[in-house]
């Protein structure tokens, strides 16, 4: 199972957020990930980029890993599942039995993004452009003003440690509060494998968070949640 360690409350409910950088939902039994950009190696490739092409692979294993970790059963992907909307067509056998086997084992549900707006579930499950589960919305981009809890993906948050004089990038999750501490909003890091981050602290994503009181990065250090604050308001 997944280290309590990693848990913390969001919205009046307990989440965790895992090593493998998925975030997972003891109530609800749900896994939620963002971005898997599955075939996005494929995508380059015929765009002439030559890219070694198991993305799609290694980001698949690592997701069923996680299901065996924290028995969840239901899946939420939050956009930007495909790298675009034909991926789910260059999914080699091996890959597209994979994905198939996990949403027959789970209640599955896509959440579209900007790249793949237009995909079909080709390989099990249901699609949504957004959705609300027990009182949270499920989208792909944060969005502006909204007051609901809220779990989104698109921005791909990374924060910068410095370790013994050296500098790492780990991708994290961006929490933002309210001022009575009982709500807020989240953006999920990146699950796929052949993904790049965005500084967690970068205006356009401290920007989609808000109104907020405060937001900070969460990031999985050890056996324990690391929180670094990125932003305050005003006193």
């Amino acid at each position: 199972m997944v280290p309590v360690s990693f848990a913390f409350p969001f919205c009046g409910d307990e989440f965790v957020l895992t090593k493998s950088r998925a975030l997972f939902w003891p109530r609800e039994n749900a896994l939620l990930v963002a971005d898997l950009h599955l075939e996005k190696a494929s995508f380059f490739a015929r765009h002439g980029q030559l890219l070694p092409p198991y993305d799609s692979r290694e980001t698949l294993e690592r997701l069923a890993e996680t299901l065996r970790e924290t028995g969840a059963r239901r899946v939420y992907t939050l956009g930007d599942n495909f790298h675009d909307s034909d991926g789910s067509q260059t999914l080699g056998d091996y890959e597209c039995g994979m994905l198939s086997a996990l949403t027959r084992a789970t209640e599955w549900v896509w959440i579209t993004g900007n790249h793949d707006p237009a995909m079909e579930a080709k390989s099990g499950g249901i699609i949504a452009e957004e959705l609300e589960v027990a009182g949270v919305v499920l989208r792909h981009i944060a969005k502006k003003g909204e007051t609901r809890p809220e779990l989104s993906g698109h921005f791909h948050p990374r924060v910068q440690i410095k370790i013994h004089h050296r500098h790492i990038r780990r991708p994290c999750a961006v929490v933002s509060h309210n001022d009575d501490a009982t709500c807020g909003r989240m953006i999920l890091p990146a699950f796929g494998a052949l993904t790049g981050g965005m500084d967690a602290g970068d205006p356009a994503i401290l920007k989609a968070l808000q109104p907020a009181s405060s937001i900070d990065a969460f990031v999985p250090a050890g056996s324990r949640l690391a929180r670094f604050p990125l932003w305050r308001g005003a006193a």
